[in-house]
């Protein structure tokens, strides 16, 4: 293509280019069946071997929320907060320390 080409001869050009891609394409060898089931097969191997993967990532998901959720639910239960009886026994610990020293 040059700078002075007309419109004409690029149009040629690019129907010598479509032309020869299409023959291009028209000699490749057909798929073969076999090979093409092979590979179909082999696909979808790899599909269910994703598929089982992702399942166990989410099973392992879970179970890790499900302890973290234990773990907060025992921080909660040890932090809850103290019954009357505790607290007057504590405070009872303390005056009775405080009499043992005097």
């Amino acid at each position: 293509m040059t700078y002075n080409s007309s419109f004409q001869d690029r149009a040629a050009q690019a129907a010598q280019a479509k032309q020869k891609a299409l023959e291009q394409l028209r000699s490749k060898p057909p798929v073969d069946e076999k090979v093409a089931a092979e590979r179909l097969a082999a696909g979808k191997q790899r599909e269910a071997a994703k598929a089982e993967k992702a399942a166990a990532k989410k099973a392992e998901r879970a179970e890790a929320a499900a302890a973290a959720n234990a773990e907060a639910a025992a921080k909660a239960a040890a932090k809850a907060p103290k019954t009357e009886a505790e607290l007057k026994a504590a405070r009872d610990a303390r005056y009775a320390k405080r009499k043992g020293r005097k």
